[in-house]
């Protein structure tokens, strides 16, 4: 007698065990099934660009830039470049 109920308690228990396994992986598996019929929700809108900066006095520019070219900072070709995009 104890050998057979011995045996229906470890039935018992294994029955549980993969019952409860089961459900657990059937919830995932439609968790899952979920997100990918429903792909999560992104804004629709795009993010403002930021504000824009003052706008920069173009004499500074050129006097920062002179200073540069000065100090041998900047070559003469870069310094031309720059100064074409200031004055462009």
């Amino acid at each position: 007698m104890p050998l057979i109920r011995g045996l229906a308690r470890t039935a018992a228990v294994a029955g549980t065990a993969t019952a409860v396994s089961n459900r657990v992986s059937r919830r995932q598996a439609n968790r899952w099934a979920e997100q990918e019929q429903y792909p999560p929700q992104q804004d629709q809108y795009a993010a403002p660009p930021p504000a824009a900066a003052a706008a920069a006095d173009p004499f500074e520019d050129l006097k920062e830039l002179a200073q540069l070219h000065d100090q041998g900072v900047l070559t003469d070709e870069e310094f031309a470049a720059q100064k074409a995009k200031i004055l462009g």
